[in-house]
């Protein structure tokens, strides 16, 4: 059984939540076991369709819609500055983390102490078929950064940038992405060129749904082989 962490108040409706994020659908995320952290993989919904991002839209969980807060952000749009907290508590802006002047794929997810979100980071981390030698693969979540580094630690990734959105959701605010209630960012993954330009985005319109992992894969390399 895993470790329960004591969190900030204004954390606690993602607890709420967490069982909501393992729902039924169509097409899925198939089974089986990481040779190397042991993760089991589990036959998840993954979504081919995409919600829009932004005030006026929404996504659903247990069929109720949770509208989005924040400027829209979609394709072709440069990715927008945003202050986020690195596992040692300092600050990095979103444009320029390590991976900037090259292909990075962002994986957003609501709270890594979910099912589908720790399924979502494990495929991130260990089905991008090389991906992770040439781009930098990230994950931002609302978690905190002490969540998140023993999170990583635990699944054994260290292929993967984590980063907290916990402070004040401003990655989340400033592209569109964020459920002011209950305080968590949407399940997205995006694609950003060496630029900072969004060159590919997915929002899953339904949170116990996985993004399309192997579709943003295929475009990140696309945009390496076109450089």
């Amino acid at each position: 059984m895993r470790r329960i962490m004591i969190v900030p108040a204004y954390l606690r409706p993602v607890s709420l939540i967490a069982a909501g994020f393992l729902m039924a659908g169509t097409g899925c995320a198939g089974m089986g076991k990481s040779a190397d952290s042991g993760f089991m993989y589990k036959n998840l919904p993954v979504s081919q369709a995409s919600a829009m991002a932004g005030d006026g839209h929404s996504v659903t969980l247990f069929g109720k819609a949770m509208p989005l807060s924040g400027p829209e952000i979609k394709a072709g749009d440069k990715l927008r500055d945003a202050l986020v907290t690195k596992p040692d508590l300092s600050l990095v802006h979103i444009a320029g983390t390590d991976g900037k002047g090259k292909v990075r794929i962002i994986s957003v997810v609501p709270s890594l102490d979910t099912k589908v979100c720790e399924q979502q980071t494990h495929y991130l981390s260990e089905k991008n078929n090389g991906l992770d030698r040439m781009i930098e693969l990230i994950t931002i979540s609302v978690d905190t950064p002490f969540a998140q580094k023993r999170f990583a630690e635990e699944a054994k990734i260290n292929n993967v940038t984590f980063l907290s959105d916990y402070r004040e959701a401003a990655f989340g605010k400033a592209h569109g992405l964020f459920l002011k209630d209950p305080h968590i960012l949407t399940r997205a993954i995006m694609v950003v060129d060496k630029d900072n330009t969004v060159r590919h985005l997915q929002l899953t319109p339904d949170l116990g749904q996985l993004p399309d992992m192997d579709e943003a894969f295929r475009y990140a390399r696309s945009l390496i082989n076109a450089s």
